[in-house]
């Protein structure tokens, strides 16, 4: 053992490594801290006294009402479909975590569509009842609607975080809670629910970030948040200044929610006393109850996943004729191109992070890297501003360096690379956290026999480490491929001009009111988003069995 712990070097070259990949990850973060220090833009003082409270009501507003919906779906099914048994429950397991494919920006104007005048519900009350309604059978275009749109595409991250929770409780404490006298009712507010409290603040954290990284359906809606506002000094204004203004506004709500999940679940650990954890036996209700359970899940699963997709289905169908075409078809490489290789970049990034903890395990080496993987806690937008401005002083001195006469074109910034960049800092945490599980499950055995034997630390990794986690590197990179196709703020800041993929497609073409053939685009998002869920179910059950 004293050998190997004198292996242990404070600086190799992995350590080098992570530290380059934290210098150009907290890029942004530093561009908008040294930026504060200037003096703000000249529209500044315009938007101070008559756009930012309104900022900060509405995306308050929008963070407390998405949180107590979320908390509502997510908590109320999760506990059912945990606890227990009645007709579909295996089958919503899965189905109500498939909203989670569903961008909020699609979600927000295929429900326009469902409810606007021409839509399915309105005709069919039409042709069957004779019931007339001028417009929209409800105005769900505000800031309650947004809430709502919201709330039903981020409530699984709670289901999910919360129904794993329920399970891993132990029947011992349900029991000695009847023994107690307390029935179901009161042994869920008395026992389950506080023993899940630090599993619901951290989802409920998690679709707060969500909702801060929103821009397409407050967009859509009409309603002004940080995110808008940014993007409305940047483009609309030219105001740079005031655009890092808000992106810091916008980082304090980050860093409150941020505080406040780690204030909630602090040390707390729930535990058997003796070790020993009995499965949780699931309840056989009465046939009214049952009916009643069933009824809850399938509203959810219609409102929140089946209603708006088959909408986008019958657009689809009426559309695709004159929609798919070579043009989609290269709008659909160029997308997925994209995604897949931002991927393969966050994973081979997140493999030195790893081997360098792996090699050095000290404790300034893994504060590296949980810095390095705090960027999918920053909203894209802040990201987005934060790489354009040095970008741009880049290229300027490139401009003035290396060239003396006028050169047409951009070197970074405007340019995919500045995208893809972007990307790496948004979704590190994406492709390192299945990476890292990989690396856990192999423990360092094999890095020590392989140093006790004198072999370098790289072809250990290359030989031995990478086969045996190849099956976490594919699930780091559909991962990232997945959220990097449905990411719209930082696509729509930082893309080339003209560059279209199927994100910005789809939501340039709904606010052009040709939200039927914007369908296209939007299905293959869904479809592509419904397979990590696959995979996380799985992943619970393997914890359940």
């Amino acid at each position: 053992m004293d050998i190997l712990k004198r292996n242990y070097f404070w600086w190799n070259k992995w350590t080098g490594y992570s530290l380059l990949i934290l210098l150009l990850v907290a890029t942004p973060l530093f561009t908008i801290f040294i930026k504060l220090f200037d003096s703000p833009g000249g529209s500044w003082s315009h938007i101070a006294n008559n756009l930012l409270l309104g900022y900060f009501q509405n995306t308050i507003l929008l963070l407390l009402g998405v949180a107590l919906m979320t908390f509502l779906l997510g908590v109320s099914t999760a506990w059912l479909v945990s606890n227990y048994e009645f007709p579909g429950r295996r089958y919503f397991e899965w189905l109500l975590i498939l909203p989670l494919g569903f961008p909020g920006y699609i979600m927000a104007y295929t429900y326009v569509g469902l409810l606007d005048y021409t839509g399915p519900i309105q005709v069919f009350f039409r042709n069957n009842f004779d019931l007339q309604v001028k417009g929209s059978l409800i105005d769900i275009m505000n800031l309650p609607g947004a809430i709502f749109i919201l709330s039903i595409t981020l409530f699984p991250y709670v289901f999910l975080i919360t129904r794993s929770s329920f399970l891993q409780q132990s029947k011992t404490l349900q029991e000695a809670s009847f023994l107690l006298g307390a029935n179901r009712f009161k042994t869920f507010f008395k026992v389950a629910l506080p023993m899940a409290r630090p599993a619901i603040v951290a989802g409920i954290a998690l679709a707060s970030m969500e909702v801060l990284n929103d821009y397409g359906t407050v967009k859509y809606f009409g309603v002004n948040t940080f995110t808008t506002g940014i993007f409305r000094a940047w483009f609309s204004m030219g105001d740079s200044s005031t655009a890092i203004y808000l992106a810091a506004i916008l980082m304090v709500f980050v860093f409150v929610i941020l505080y406040l999940e780690s204030l909630q679940r602090g040390n707390r650990q729930y535990s058997s006393v003796n070790g020993i954890q009995k499965p949780i036996a699931r309840v056989h209700p009465t046939l009214a109850k049952k009916i009643i359970y069933t009824g809850i899940c399938s509203s959810v699963f219609l409102l929140s996943f089946l209603f708006p997709f088959l909408q986008l289905l019958q657009w689809v169908s009426l559309t695709y004729s004159k929609v798919v075409n070579q043009d989609f078809f290269l709008l659909i490489y160029r997308s997925f191109g994209l995604a897949a290789m931002s991927g393969i970049l966050i994973v081979v990034l997140s493999i030195v992070l790893l081997y360098a903890l792996r090699l050095s395990p000290f404790k300034w080496v893994k504060n590296i890297t949980k810095i390095a993987t705090l960027g999918y806690a920053i909203p894209g937008a802040v990201i987005a501003v934060g790489v354009m401005i040095p970008f741009i002083a880049l290229d300027k001195w490139v401009y003035g360096t290396l060239f003396t006469s006028q050169v047409a074109g951009l070197f970074f910034s405007g340019t995919l690379f500045a995208l893809v960049f972007a990307y790496i800092v948004r979704f590190m945490a994406v492709g390192y956290n299945p990476v890292e599980a990989g690396f856990q499950k192999i423990g360092i055995h094999v890095n020590e026999a392989s140093r006790l034997l004198g072999v370098r630390s790289t072809r250990t990794l290359w030989r031995i480490d990478l086969p045996l986690i190849k099956t976490s590197l594919v699930s780091g990179i559909l991962l990232v491929f997945v959220d990097v196709l449905k990411e719209l703020p930082l696509t729509l800041i930082l893309r080339p001009f003209n560059y279209q993929t199927l994100a910005t497609k789809a939501f340039d073409m709904a606010t052009n009111e040709m939200i039927a053939e914007s369908a296209n685009a939007a299905l293959i998002i869904i479809l592509t988003g419904i397979i990590p869920i696959i995979f996380l179910n799985r992943l619970i059950k393997k914890r359940e069995l």
